[in-house]
């Protein structure tokens, strides 16, 4: 799915994608609602060169619902020392590539701090873009004082690790 058409679709309106710079491109993607995604993460992830995805399949739900045919490929946990170098090398040779997660912000709780940091030693230009924030959301629709608050990670899955 390399095809040259750089675009992305919003109801029947197709929309070219503008090019990108050489740069890693941290895009957010929605957490549960597919139209909660920004324009500009469409535009992104229609015109880079390359979707890294924490799981392709996860992700091409979101690109087939907007018509974004770029070519994927798979980076987390379990393929990060073999795909990253890749990735690397990709943008050292002046390609563009758009990491995903598969909900929210890219490097929360995924490999991608290692991608970024290697892009960083390197020089390689690392242009974050925003998006939906699970912990924001929970926090204005808590109630609770937002003027001050601690991210401190996920809890964990198992009730016993979480009850510890």
């Amino acid at each position: 799915m390399t095809g040259d058409k750089r675009s992305y679709v919003i109801g029947q309106t197709e929309l070219a994608a503008r090019p990108l710079a050489p740069a890693l491109y941290l895009v957010a993607t929605p957490i549960g609602n597919l139209a909660d995604i920004t324009l500009r993460a469409l535009e992104t992830l229609a015109a880079a060169d390359i979707v890294a995805c924490e799981d392709t399949r996860v992700s091409r739900v979101l690109l087939d619902r907007y018509g974004i045919r770029r070519r994927t490929t798979a980076y987390h946990e379990h393929n990060a020392g073999e795909a990253g170098p890749k990735l690397i090398g990709a943008l050292e040779a002046g390609q563009s590539v758009a990491l995903i997660s598969d909900a929210g912000t890219p490097l929360i709780s995924d490999p991608g701090y290692r991608l970024v940091g290697e892009a960083l030693d390197r020089g390689i230009r690392v242009v974050p873009i925003p998006g939906p924030s699970a912990p924001l959301a929970a926090l204005t629709a808590s109630g609770l004082p937002s003027d001050a608050f601690l991210f401190a990670g996920f809890l964990p899955v198992k009730s016993g690790q979480r009850l510890a």
